[in-house]
């Protein structure tokens, strides 16, 4: 039996709950095989990858696929697989760790490994039989094979159900003949496994299949794709005309190709955001490095407030992004080990656990890569000119992030997705919404102050803490209004849901960074306690500024003209300060601290 943890929290239920740092995962609290793992893979790849980084930017695929090989010599493919299955099947937090550090110094690998380990493998490991995963799984794990995920079509996209390819039983029934096309499929180049969802007859749902690589049977690939960045990811269309593929590869049952697809998704989306940590982490740190260098009116340049509020900005989102992550990351692992426990096998805990944290995913996909984006772009900056040029690293920084926003589903299919899937987990009894903000709203009706709280300023964060819990309240507010005017049709309110999840993405992520804080403050020296708590205070504090504008693009939409004026007097009662903060100190002393350690410190 695996070890149970009492912080088991159920998925979603962060928004109606108070979470406490005592039963918060932290990166301070990895255990000293994981840090020693951490250390392994930052040595592979600091020799086979950036020391080699023209290679991947010349387009070296086969310097890619060797790289690749080299992982699965070393056990850094087979992390979460399952030790029956020849992997290493440690916890799904060091699957994490795994991913973040290997994944940081380059785009092109990063997508190698991610379609791989994730999409690539994950599939036959939650969804394939017995037979199936004994005879493919340990090929994958140990690099042997590498594993690619055609779902994606010319007319099927983020509407990933509608695709074309068909797949027709042969006379004998003993295989399906596939034929479509699929585009911008990862690894196609060097893969010798695809995982192909086609349509079977008029079926409405999607179908999964195993299908081994074998270009004489009916698999045709089209060149390499030129792309903006990870130009060493091999990116082809791939055609299929009539290839045979075997009944018995079919994964899962028939129409729940979508399904996989999506759960698949999850998975993908919580590693993506994983992903971009270290890529923050080695951006900000090159940033800090070359700002303490470059000298201009006789000075570094780290010494101009305008830098230092980048590299403040810079290291706030990589504390954020890193905080959220492994928050969500070690509640799914205990979901899994209480399911299991109860006597659920583990590959339906897996499955069910990953599906219970969705919306944790999805936001995380997001706030994951528009981080990193905000990052590489803040990197470029301070290196001015020489950030524009080939010659450093940060273009290719730049250029590898932006498909981080695209891939595993946009960014805005991930935020009306968020919505979505909390409106189902409500409409299902699993997370009770509507009490709760029918609660707050009668509250403010009978003119019950909900505003005022025990602000102390010997209480650390105690402000923060009640202003993250208010954003709570706002969005409850909003999602109730919203529900309200337009019903079951908000599904298609795309500008109101993109809002809502601005504000849903917020309130996780400070809450994280508030909890990881909050937790680790009886371990820091003075110094350290000052610049984390002044992070806490800074994301929160443009977490309430990004609400109030938010929710008030919304309310207009919503609600009558009378009551314009009192919501949005709510709101910004809930998300006012008793003790307002100096924001532009805050940044400095983050700023300084960065400065001071030349590198990212946290």
């Amino acid at each position: 039996m695996k070890t149970i943890s009492e912080k088991t929290v159920k998925g979603s239920e962060f928004i109606i709950k108070e979470s406490t740092p005592e039963k918060t995962f932290t990166p301070e609290d990895f255990s000293e095989e994981q840090i020693l793992m951490k250390d392994s893979v930052k040595e592979f790849v600091d020799r086979e990858i950036i020391a080699e980084r023209s290679r991947f930017e010349n387009k070296d695929y086969e310097y890619t696929k060797e790289v690749m090989q080299k992982a699965g010599q070393l056990g850094f493919l087979s992390v979460g697989v399952p030790e029956e299955y020849g992997g290493m099947g440690m916890s799904f937090t060091s699957t994490m760790l795994v991913c973040e550090y290997i994944s940081g110094a380059n785009g092109s690998f990063s997508t190698a490994f991610g379609a791989h380990t994730g999409i690539g493998t994950m599939p036959i490991v939650l969804y394939g039989n017995e037979d199936q995963k004994s005879k493919y799984v340990p090929k994958l794990a140990s690099g042997e094979w590498f594993g690619s995920y055609c779902l994606t079509e010319p007319s099927a996209g983020s509407d990933a159900n509608s695709g074309k390819t068909l797949a027709k039983l042969s006379d004998d029934k003993k295989y399906y003949l596939i034929s479509g096309q699929k585009i911008w499929i990862s690894n196609a180049g060097f893969a010798n496994l695809f995982i192909v969802f086609a349509r079977i007859g008029d079926d409405k749902n999607i179908t999964a299949f195993i299908v081994p690589v074998d270009l004489k049977n009916g698999i045709t690939l089209g060149e390499e794709e030129e792309k903006l960045g990870i130009r060493a990811s091999s990116t082809r269309q791939v055609f299929f005309n009539d290839t045979k593929v075997p009944v018995q590869n079919v994964l899962g049952k028939r129409g729940e190709g979508f399904k996989i697809a999506i759960n698949s998704l999850n998975v993908g989306r919580i590693k993506l955001a994983a992903a971009t940590i270290e890529g923050q982490r080695h951006v900000t740190t090159l940033a800090v490095q070359y700002a303490n260098q470059r000298v201009q009116f006789k000075s570094p340049i780290s010494s101009f407030g305008a830098i230092q509020s980048k590299i403040a900005s810079m290291a706030t989102y990589c504390f954020a992004t890193e905080s959220a992550t492994y928050r969500a990351a070690s509640d799914i692992e205990n979901r899994i080990n209480q399911l299991i426990n109860n006597g659920t096998s583990s590959q339906e805990s897996e499955l069910k656990g990953f599906e219970d944290f969705a919306v944790e995913c999805s936001i995380l996909k997001v706030a994951g890569s528009d981080n990193g984006q905000i990052c590489a772009d803040h990197g470029i900056q301070i290196f001015g000119g020489m950030g524009y040029s080939c010659d450093s690293p940060m273009e290719m920084a730049w250029r590898d992030s932006r498909i981080a926003r695209i891939y595993e589903g946009t960014n805005e299919i991930n935020k009306m997705l968020s919505i979505a899937m909390l409106l189902k987990k409500a409409s299902k009894g699993e997370i009770d919404l509507i009490t709760n903000s029918n609660e707050i709203l009668n509250q403010i009706r009978k003119d019950v102050n909900i505003y005022d709280f025990n602000f102390s300023q010997e209480r650390s964060l105690n402000q923060e803490q009640h202003l993250i819990e208010n954003l709570k309240k706002v969005f409850l507010i909003l999602i109730n209004l919203s529900f309200q005017k337009y019903g079951t049709k908000l599904e298609y309110q795309q500008q109101v849901l993109m809002n809502m999840a601005d504000i849903l993405i917020d309130i996780y992520l400070a809450e994280s960074v508030y909890l990881r804080v909050s937790k680790n403050l009886k371990k820091l020296d003075k110094e350290k306690k000052i610049v984390q708590e002044s992070v806490v205070k800074l994301y929160t504090y443009e977490s309430t500024q990004r609400a109030i504008s938010s929710f008030k693009e919304v309310i207009l939409n919503i609600t009558k003209s009378d009551d314009h004026m009192n919501m949005i007097e709510i709101v910004n009662n809930l998300l006012s300060y008793k003790d307002n903060p100096d924001v532009i100190e805050l940044r400095r002393i983050i700023a300084k601290h960065v400065i001071q350690k030349n590198e990212y410190p946290f």
